[in-house]
């Protein structure tokens, strides 16, 4: 997702190694290589002008400090880190405020109206949006079909109703007018205080479309008109949205097919084109996939930050009420085989695995090239499965015949077992020590990211510590046979020179 920009930005920031200061030079360096990304990205071209000379502003005579937080925080940042700050700063504002909220009244039912071009994934955002409501506002929403052209979007409807637990409305042989004027009677009867119209779409914009949705939104006088916009539409997107709200006054963006998209470049245009907000993100086809949009969630991904927050709402969904003590246990290093299932179990419910990964802070310590693959989640708990109860409890049992055992009953070899095992205790050490010097991160959600950045970074780097590349290493390939085998030697050599480079660069400024 957003790899264009991501590359980008991190490229921009590899403008500053070795540099203490923010020069019109070494930013104009920078700023020009962003400039190839976001265009490259699809963003809007007025958006990203606008957009660089913020930042190159912003950046020029900006004074260095070497050192940010206080106390314990208290860590060194550099020129590169000045400024992804500045461009985060410009990035969230770019996409924001924040505006997720719906319009819904009590004293009535609360409607709201779907609209936008045919393929954008307009029927199945109306069913995720309807499951949100029912889970998040307690809402009993009714659903509305009123696409009467594109064949077989009504039973799409009623199927993803029955799916969620929604009430379907439909008229047959009557007009789309029709249909969703009659639809406040029937939300009425069945007792629903909110009413979503599925309106239809065309492939282009056309005044047959545009009249229709007038005439609608006339006789249901919405709370809410929400334009769906496909992402991999780029700037089409934009002309798209333009058009919808010059014609409707639209209150909201939901984007969707975010996480199949390298561009992006939608999502940093729409806001500063039409002035309204993007409300939701929508990625993959079950219903669950959709969040709030958060600018600031977006800009850490796009900046190779993770997103923290993000994660946490993830995890919550799915989190039992042993989650807490779970992860007390991993981040003291003491977790066995048994908790490491239970993670791998929750991660699956979580979402795609690469998406998760995305989420995950410390990009940067991630092989670039590393192959997220679910299925490797479900070899991984094969191996787990093949092992007896006292094994999956302590780590310390295995030997070579319990190895060769456990290979057999998985259907993996006797070499992918002892590469889990082996990672396993890497990871078990690793995150005693994150746990050691910073205790349950932090208390996430609300962790002190400067010190948490800092310990992360000084364990990466020193005395043979296990990096964050073994955790990723351990999702990306374990068992998977030779798919990391010699990337990994590449990626610690580079790291090895990223360090000395670092080393040489502190040693000149002390000079």
């Amino acid at each position: 997702m957003l790899d264009i920009l991501s590359n980008g930005f991190s490229s921009a920031k590899d403008k500053f190694k070795g540099q203490t200061t923010l020069s019109e030079e070494n930013i104009s360096d920078a700023v020009a290589v962003i400039r190839r990304s976001l265009l490259e990205a699809d963003v809007e071209y007025s958006v990203a002008k606008n957009f660089l000379a913020k930042i190159k502003e912003k950046a020029i005579g900006e004074s260095v400090s070497l050192k940010a937080g206080k106390g314990s925080a208290k860590m060194k940042v550099s020129a590169g880190d000045h400024f992804v700050n500045i461009c985060k700063e410009e990035l969230e504002a770019l996409m924001g405020p924040v505006d997720a909220e719906l319009s819904l009244p009590n004293n009535r039912p609360a409607t709201i109206m779907m609209v936008g071009l045919q393929g954008a994934g307009k029927t199945t955002t109306t069913g995720k949006i309807t499951k949100y409501l029912m889970d998040k506002k307690k809402r009993k929403p009714l659903l509305v079909a009123a696409d009467i052209y594109r064949p077989a979007a009504v039973n799409q409807l009623q199927v993803l109703g029955e799916r969620i637990g929604a009430p379907v409305f439909h008229v047959a042989d009557a007009s789309p007018v029709v249909i969703c004027e009659k639809a406040m009677a029937k939300a009425y009867e069945l007792g629903c205080d909110t009413i979503i119209y599925d309106t239809a779409g065309r492939l282009t914009i056309d005044t047959e479309l545009m009249q229709e949705l007038k005439d609608i939104k006339r006789v249901t006088n919405p709370d809410n008109i929400l334009l769906v916009c496909d992402a991999m539409m780029g700037q089409d997107a934009v002309t798209t949205a333009k058009s919808f709200d010059e014609q409707l006054d639209i209150s909201g963006v939901v984007i969707t097919k975010l996480d199949g998209d390298a561009r992006g470049g939608a999502a940093l245009s729409i806001k500063e084109v039409t002035g309204k907000p993007i409300k939701f993100l929508g990625m993959g086809e079950e219903l669950d996939r959709i969040e709030e949009f958060r600018p600031e969630g977006l800009a850490s991904r796009i900046l190779g930050m993770g997103d923290v927050v993000g994660l946490m709402h993830d995890f919550e969904k799915v989190a039992s009420e042993d989650a807490e003590e779970d992860a007390m246990r991993m981040l003291q290093g003491q977790f066995s085989f048994k908790d490491f299932y239970n993670q791998l179990s929750m991660i699956q419910k979580m979402g795609p695995l690469k998406d998760v990964i995305a989420k995950m802070p410390m990009q940067n310590m991630i092989p670039k090239d590393a192959d997220f693959d679910d299925k490797e989640l479900g070899r991984i708990k094969a191996m787990i499965d093949s092992m007896t109860k006292e094994e999956r409890l302590n780590p310390k049992l295995f030997n070579e015949s319990r190895v060769r055992r456990i290979a057999k009953g998985s259907g993996r070899s006797p070499k992918d077992v002892n590469e889990l095992l082996k990672k396993f205790m890497g990871m078990r050490k690793m995150m005693g020590m994150l746990g050691k010097n910073m205790g349950m991160l932090g208390k996430i959600p609300g962790m002190n990211q400067l010190g948490a950045m800092n310990k992360m970074r000084k364990m990466a780097g020193g005395g043979g510590m296990p990096d964050m590349a073994g955790m990723a290493d351990m999702l990306a390939g374990a068992g998977g046979g030779s798919s990391s085998g010699s990337k990994r030697v590449v990626d610690r050599d580079k790291q090895r020179k990223l360090r000395k480079n670092a080393r040489k660069a502190r040693k000149k400024n002390k000079k």
